[in-house]
């Protein structure tokens, strides 16, 4: 399978180390489609993955050493060896989440070996559609052909990817964007319970397109305010005397929410309710109903805007000219960590046009820029690049 951002990696790999790259693995990005913030609540979650990707060339080596090129940030290198400890390092970012993902591997106690590696991608970055997860899976993937790692499925190498990003990295993450990536199905989005691990594809209607529409605002407080979300969720599950608030509905919420300070609850009543809506458009999609995922989708924006206050002015803008352009026909709404990012709207073939014209039209981002459009389709998940 030869693309552009193949055969990037693979000449920058043949230019940088004098040979073909016997290895060549791919990871891809993701777009939840509906369920945000609940992953780490235990919950429920409607991503697929898409058809922009991690890709790295690779050989292996007789040592200890990993050598990596990062063939989008100029052929940058980091280095580093398996038989010492393995540091964060405060720049470049792109290294530690290699470096934390070749740790927790390391920590399994997998036969690991050195290996040369060059990698580019083409999911965006910093649009909630995440780059980071990709990258990490693809480097999971990439050392589970050594040999020895024949009982590391992709549930293995997609938490594995959460954990590195959870400890190493210090994005206090849910597992959701890792299994998307690592489970993906040609064709289909995943129902995801982020507890049991269990994976149900459901079909993407034929003719339903889906579009991502990134806003240009920056998520520069997305880890910190992340991370803020996350505490409040637990909080609020500690107060009911739950795991998490996966096991709690609106029934408790409605009759005890007023033991929580007003901010914990909506917090609480956004996860509650987020849950409801997933399981409701996991049925409306297998139905090929658009509409009633157009429902859904709106009452997910407005609770994540409202409950759990991460959108911005801007993502609600474009949100709203997508909509004007789709009417009943389909749903958008933000997607993402939140404060920024990326728009993701499902919506029918004939109407992508009128939808890109009206954000061409009517959307300008915080510099005056137009929104970058992607329209995508539900890919499988990380593996192997056929040659």
């Amino acid at each position: 399978m030869s693309t552009p951002l193949t055969a990037r990696v693979a000449s920058v790999f043949e230019s940088t180390f004098g040979a073909a790259a016997p290895l060549l693995v791919q990871a891809p990005g993701r777009v939840n489609l509906i369920g945000e913030h609940t992953d780490y609540n235990d919950g429920l979650v409607l991503p697929c993955a898409i058809d922009y990707r991690t890709v790295i060339a690779a050989r292996r080596r007789d040592d200890q050493v990993v050598h990596v090129v990062a063939a989008d940030y100029g052929n940058a290198v980091d280095e580093f060896r398996l038989d010492a400890p393995i540091e964060r390092l405060d720049q470049p970012m792109w290294a530690n989440y290699v470096r934390g993902m070749v740790q927790d591997l390391i920590k399994q106690g997998l036969p690991m070996q050195g290996m040369d590696m060059v990698i580019s991608g083409d999911v965006p970055q910093g649009a909630g559609l995440s780059s980071s997860a990709s990258l990490m899976v693809a480097i999971g993937t990439l050392f589970a052909t050594l040999p020895g790692f024949d009982k590391l499925g992709p549930i293995d190498i997609a938490l594995a990817a959460q954990r590195a990003e959870n400890e190493f990295v210090g994005t206090k993450c849910g597992n959701m964007d890792q299994i998307s990536s690592a489970c993906g199905k040609e064709g289909h989005a995943l129902m995801i319970d982020c507890r049991s691990l269990d994976v149900k594809p459901v079909p993407v209607p034929e003719g339903a397109a889906i579009m991502i529409f990134h806003s240009h605002v920056q998520r520069g407080l997305v880890d910190s305010e992340y991370n803020t979300r996350r505490e409040q969720c637990e909080a609020a599950a500690r107060h009911f005397g739950v795991p998490a608030l996966r096991d709690i509905d609106m029934a408790v919420l409605e009759q005890r929410g007023g033991e929580l300070d007003p901010m914990t609850l909506r917090r609480a009543r956004h996860v509650v309710t987020e849950n409801d809506r997933v399981l409701a458009a996991s049925d409306a999609l297998a139905a090929g109903d658009l509409a009633r995922m157009g429902e859904l989708m709106a009452a997910s924006h407005a609770s994540m805007r409202d409950d759990f206050e991460i959108t911005v002015p801007l993502i609600d803008r474009l949100v709203e000219i997508v909509k004007g352009a789709i009417g009943e026909r389909g749903g958008v709404r933000m997607t993402g960590g939140g404060f920024g990012g990326c728009v993701v709207a499902l919506v029918p073939q004939d109407l992508v046009e009128a939808a890109r014209a009206a954000v061409e039209r009517d959307y300008r981002g915080p510099d005056g820029q137009q929104s970058t459009i992607y329209v995508c389709r539900a890919a499988a998940g990380a593996g192997a690049v056929p040659q």
